[in-house]
């Protein structure tokens, strides 16, 4: 193949996985990204998650409609350094930017999140203290929290009642059942995007079963939680004529 042997590559594939459900917005394609990434073959001059995603990127769509609102560098920088938690000199690498590049592009990306057009969200989390501060970041991305459910039920209630354009939840809700669960009983009815918050995400990345594309790591960053808000967002509207 390459430098890149087969174990690394087996080892790095969740998160590329990760990364190109979060560029598409989509398990499907994301998949078929990471897939058509590999088969193109993989640089042998940078390390095998590098690499990986390096080919990922090359290999994604460009941004339509309101994702235009950020350059395909910029979404990817931000991406990278936010949710898959590499340096900005990393993210630089798998870019083909110098550091210096790589951090301006990134302020400049940063700066454009400010501009998103703000959604209403259903917050599914069984952690009251955690919930508020949830609560907070959302709205500091400049969102509005529509509900906050602790079960599976008050989720299902509120998210038909409520109508939200996002929701954000965790798996394990304690007593109150699983969010994986309540987000498939909303989705039967109501087509939201959903981000995903848990300390295992390797645990939704098995290829088992359908598998969410947005996912984000706990403990996570304000800047993880704006940058996935702004890809559930946009990812699935159509382009603005």
């Amino acid at each position: 193949m390459n430098a890149v042997t087969q174990a690394e590559l087996l080892r790095t594939l969740p998160q590329a996985r990760r990364f190109a459900r979060a560029l598409t917005g989509d398990q499907t394609t994301g998949d078929a990204l990471v897939a058509e990434a590999i088969k193109a073959g993989l640089s042998p001059t940078l390390p095998g998650r590098l690499a990986l995603y390096a080919a990922v990127a090359r290999n994604a769509p460009p941004p339509e409609g309101e994702q235009a609102q950020l350059s395909q560098r910029q979404r990817q920088l931000l991406l990278l350094t936010a949710l898959e938690d590499l340096s900005v000199a990393d993210a630089g690498r798998v870019l083909g930017l110098d550091e210096a590049e790589a951090q301006q592009e990134a302020e400049a990306a940063r700066g454009a999140l400010r501009a998103v057009t703000a959604t209403d969200v259903l917050v599914i989390e069984d952690e009251p203290i955690i919930a508020m501060d949830v609560q907070r970041l959302i709205e500091a991305c400049g969102h509005r929290v529509v509900g906050i459910a602790a079960s599976e039920t008050e989720a299902i209630r509120l998210a038909a009642n409520r109508q939200p354009g996002l929701i954000l939840a965790d798996i394990n809700l304690g007593r109150g059942g699983d969010g994986s669960v309540a987000v498939a009983r909303i989705q039967q009815t109501l087509k939201v995007p959903v981000i995903f918050v848990t300390a295992y995400p390797e645990r939704l990345l098995t290829a088992e079963r359908a598998e969410p594309a947005f996912i984000i790591s706990k403990p996570f960053e304000p800047l993880a939680l704006a940058i996935a808000t702004y890809q559930a967002i946009t990812a699935g509207r159509p382009p603005i004529a």
